[in-house]
């Protein structure tokens, strides 16, 4: 489960830096297509993880909170390393 999350960590980032991406929305269709592609990517891999994870993770996931879910995975790990 560690890598699909990690993975699933990688594709959060990577939505966000896409949408901070002035640049990439001034081709509209190719922006799209980018949102698409890892909004795909993140669907695989919540698919991928099991029915055990955290409600509060399986809640920002379904819902499509995908800036709380990368907030909840990164104080979780900093949480796991910590200790």
């Amino acid at each position: 489960m560690e890598e699909v999350i990690v993975d699933l960590t990688a594709a959060l980032r990577e939505r966000l830096a896409i949408i901070a991406d002035e640049a990439s929305r001034c081709d509209k269709e190719k922006h799209i297509a980018r949102l698409r592609a890892v909004s795909e990517k993140i669907d695989n891999l919540q698919a991928a993880l099991p029915q055990s994870i955290d409600l509060r993770l399986a809640h920002y996931l379904k819902s499509r909170s995908y800036d709380k879910a990368l907030e909840f995975i990164e104080n979780t790990t900093r949480r796991s390393t910590a200790r």
